[in-house]
C-alpha cells in the first residue's frame, strides 16, 4: 500500500497531491456532495446508468475545478478574492452635513 505525505513540515499548510489548505476542504466536500446526490438519485428510482454517468461527470468536474482554482489562485488567493468581494465599495454616512462638523458632547464619568 502506498503512503502519501500529507504535511511537509511544521508551520506549513497541509498539502495533498498539490492541493493546498482550503482546496482540500472544497475537494472533499464536493466529492461527498456528489456521492450524496448519487445515492439520492439511485434511491429515487432513476436508472442505474444515468446515476453512474452523472456521478462520473460530476466527480470529474469537481476534481477539475478544484485543481484549476488551486492553480489559478494559489494557497491564499481564493480567500483574498472572497475578502475583496465582501469589502464595501462606498462608505455611506446618513448624518446631516452640519452634524459632521459639530463637536459632540463627551460623557465624563
Amino acid at each position: 500500500m502506498s503512503e502519501y505525505p500529507v504535511n511537509k513540515g511544521i508551520g506549513k499548510s497541509a498539502e495533498f497531491k498539490g492541493l493546498k489548505s482550503q482546496y482540500l476542504f472544497i475537494f472533499a466536500g464536493g466529492l461527498l456532495s456528489v456521492f450524496v446526490v448519487f445515492v439520492v438519485m439511485y434511491m429515487a428510482g432513476i436508472g442505474q446508468w444515468i446515476c453512474i454517468g452523472f456521478g462520473i461527470c460530476a466527480a470529474s468536474t469537481v476534481v477539475w475545478m478544484t485543481f484549476s482554482l488551486n492553480a489559478k489562485y494559489g494557497e491564499y488567493g481564493l480567500m483574498k478574492v472572497q475578502a475583496r468581494r465582501n469589502h464595501p465599495k462606498y462608505i455611506i454616512s446618513r448624518k446631516a452635513i452640519c452634524r459632521l462638523f459639530t463637536r459632540s458632547k463627551s460623557i465624563t464619568v
